[in-house]
């Protein structure tokens, strides 16, 4: 048995016997300064672990030794690994009421240096879940973790990886597996858009934007799902989430934006297919499909922004500057405001607290795409 695939499943017996989320970090040979156990990798002994006097480590013969805490702060502690910040959690006033949807749980979030990813870290941190920042940004990502760690707790960790390569995402797994043990929420937010007419735009441009968009959806899920499924087997009762973040152009066509809104179309087609597939393992797949973020970096960089892609491209008919483009588009929208970073926050905490759908795509537009 690899220690890759034990760590999972040890996290997931762990999880049945406290009946909350755990952390379990890997550690060598003689850092660990409390009492070990030698553990025979058999059923047997899973079940065992299904007891009160659960050990603080597990020491499987030829794998190293697994520290498990109920919460990084008690990892830290007992590896005396402090950073020498607080070890306390204040949560704001918004996240009270539903805070236990995701309190200690391990959720991954690629994208997560900027934008709106880096704004779901933060309410999902502030919600009292443990952070895995992934980006292809790795010094953003780290800003990001400092940041929220500088908050009061230490419930964030940034991580390297490109979505694009089935090899970085293998390689961020196992980071991911020795660090905490596992995880219980994938959101895949990480996406690129390029602007263009069918007639005019590269293939080039095209091909990226459907590798980032819809390619690499399928990369994260084959390598994360395998995990849900390892903690699944030694905790029958386990259960998980996989959310995509779409688009409401997943939803509508797009005009001179083909190569986004296919993407996000054939992304809804795989949550549906995968949300079939994975429930026998207790793993439900939905996607959300926000409205226009007019206020984030995809809309409103000054530089590179939809506005400022949208005005180049002439998507708005006489429209001459970015303040146009911008009133166009508010006006397509009943609530009359673009999508909001908090919007698409309870969108995830209702898809994850929700127990009876999977293979959803909920719009986030404001009444701008209404299901019939």
């Amino acid at each position: 048995m690899d220690r890759l695939e034990l760590i999972p499943m040890l996290r997931g017996a762990y999880m049945a016997a406290l009946r909350r989320p755990v952390i379990i970090h890997s550690v060598e040979d003689g850092r660990l300064n409390i009492p070990e156990l030698i553990l025979p990798f058999t059923d047997t002994n899973f079940r065992a672990l299904n007891k009160p006097n659960l050990p603080a480590a597990v020491r499987v013969k030829g794998l190293g030794s697994f520290y498990v805490g109920r919460n990084w702060e008690e990892v830290e502690r007992a590896m005396g690994m402090s950073s020498g910040e607080p070890l306390f959690y204040a949560p704001g006033e918004d996240a009270k009421t539903r805070r236990g949807t995701i309190e200690g749980k391990v959720i991954l979030v690629t994208g997560g240096a900027r934008g709106l990813g880096a704004a779901i870290a933060r309410g999902l941190v502030e919600q009292g879940a443990f952070l895995i920042v992934a980006d292809i940004n790795l010094d953003g990502a780290r800003e990001q973790t400092n940041m929220l760690n500088s908050l009061g707790s230490r419930r964030a960790w940034a991580i390297e990886v490109d979505v694009s390569s089935e090899k970085s995402i293998r390689k961020m797994a196992e980071k991911i597996l020795l660090r905490v043990g596992g995880i219980d929420i994938l959101i895949s937010n990480a996406g690129i858009l390029r602007v263009g007419s069918v007639l005019e735009q590269p293939v080039d441009d095209f091909e990226f934007v459907t590798r980032i968009n819809y390619s690499a959806f399928f990369l994260l899920v084959k390598q994360i799902a395998s995990i849900l499924v390892l903690q699944r087997s030694t905790n029958s009762g386990y259960t998980s989430d996989i959310i995509q973040i779409n688009s409401k152009s997943g939803l509508v066509g797009s005009n001179k934006n083909a190569a986004y809104a296919g993407g996000k179309f054939g992304g809804i087609g795989l949550v549906q297919s995968f949300a079939l597939e994975l429930i026998e393992y207790g793993i439900k797949v939905n996607a959300i499909c926000p409205g226009n973020l007019f206020d984030g970096p995809l809309w409103s960089d000054p530089d590179n922004g939809l506005f400022v892609q949208y005005l180049r491209a002439g998507k708005v008919p006489g429209a001459r500057n970015v303040a146009e483009i911008r009133s166009f588009y508010e006006g397509k929208v009943p609530m009359g405001r673009g999508c909001g970073s908090q919007d698409v926050l309870r969108a995830i905490l209702y898809c994850v607290e929700q127990q009876y759908e999977t293979g959803q795509a909920l719009p986030v537009t404001g009444g701008q795409v209404m299901l019939g």
